[in-house]
């Protein structure tokens, strides 16, 4: 069988080794240590705007951290894009809250404004003000941040930032994570950079931060006995898994640049196949292409093509199914127009991994090729 190509594989340095040998000889094998303190000042320089950043176990629960510091309790309802993967929306139950999905817009198949407004004005007319916004880039694509923040301004809801796709995006020259009242990161495997499992909550404060550290180390009081006064979390991001994030963060410019290129690749193999359409970056947009997307004319094609590869040993996927057509969300509130259920039959993600090679690129696009013929 030929060698696997796979959708968007973890891609080493070899800069992760030191950081991760030098935690071993001091035995900071532990969830604090200067791996930790670093990883987050390297973040916080690169996403170049004046926040604090906690380093967490992954991006959920970095999400249901801020859901917290945000008072989201029992009863509450949490906006959500509907057109995202489940873990943008799983930490809004754990509050006890009830999630209301919105649809998506075609320009960046993000969070759509006029239904987000729409279903604001909707749940005021029912009592219910939403506590928060999870608005997600996704795929690495911003969403449209000034007509969705001008929304949550006018009806001062805040915004939490599902920037788990977008480490390297910008919109207006401003880095993806840095535009919500809290922004969240991640570095699952899968993701731009790595650190195996882990995540971000990026604050606007040092007493935010304080605070979702504090929780995140299962709220211990400052005591010598163990005083809890609070529900805590083991969410804290241990100090071996952040080195191989410090190591990560010297390669996350060439991973950004592999992606695009990728996404370039592709998009100048295959435009000419009339079937095949590419997500194109929209003005003020800079997306990391953290996977290229492409959607099909016929839905008929989607799965055809995806077994197509398959049987080549080439991973691909559908788009996310959207949140509204999940089981477990089937009794939550959603407001359609009809886009992501659309993106979800005619949308597969191609590999786009940034350690790639020429030779997967050719033979992903040739059977691509072989399969519209």
């Amino acid at each position: 069988m030929k060698s696997k190509i796979w959708l968007s594989s973890p891609h080493m340095s070899g800069h992760e080794i030191g950081f991760i040998n030098e935690a071993f000889d001091t035995n900071w094998i532990a969830p604090l240590g200067p791996n930790v303190t670093g990883f987050e000042s390297d973040l916080t320089s690169y996403l170049q705007e004046d926040k604090e950043i906690a380093a967490v176990s992954s991006g959920t629960s970095a999400l249901h951290l801020a859901l917290i510091l945000l008072n989201v309790t029992y009863g509450d309802e949490v906006i959500c894009q509907s057109k995202t993967f489940s873990a943008s929306a799983n930490p809004i139950v754990y509050q006890g809250a009830t999630p209301i999905f919105i649809d998506s817009e075609a320009d960046t198949w993000n969070i759509c404004p006029i239904q987000l407004e729409i279903a604001i004005k909707d749940r005021l007319s029912k009592g219910k003000k939403p506590k928060a916004i999870i608005a997600v880039h996704l795929y690495g694509m911003p969403y449209k941040v000034n007509e969705i923040h001008d929304i949550s301004k006018k009806y001062d809801i805040p915004i939490v930032e599902d920037s788990a796709e977008a480490l390297g995006s910008t919109f207006n020259n401003q880095k993806c994570g840095t535009f919500g009242d809290f922004a969240i990161l991640s570095f699952n495997g899968n993701k731009i950079i790595t650190t195996s499992g882990g995540g971000a909550l990026v604050c606007n404060t040092l007493k935010q931060k304080e605070k979702a550290v504090f929780l995140a180390t299962q709220a211990k009081d400052q005591n010598v006995a163990y005083v809890h006064s609070h529900i805590g979390y083991n969410y804290r991001m241990s100090n071996i898994v952040a080195g191989i994030g410090r190591g990560q963060m010297m390669t996350l410019d060439n991973h950004v640049q592999k992606r695009r290129s990728n996404y370039n690749f592709y998009k100048s193999q295959l435009e000419s196949i009339s079937d095949i359409t590419f997500l194109k970056e929209p003005d003020h947009c800079y997306s990391n292409r953290w996977l290229t997307c492409v959607l099909l004319k016929n839905k008929n094609d989607q799965d055809k093509l995806r077994v197509h590869l398959e049987a080549d040993n080439i991973e691909t996927r559908p788009l996310w199914k959207p949140m509204h057509q999940q089981p477990v969300f089937k009794d939550a509130p959603s407001y359609l127009n009809g886009t992501s259920d659309d993106l979800f039959e005619r949308g597969l993600c191609l590999p786009s991994g940034s350690n790639l090679t020429d030779e997967d690129l050719n033979r992903t696009v040739a059977l691509i090729k072989q399969y519209f013929e």
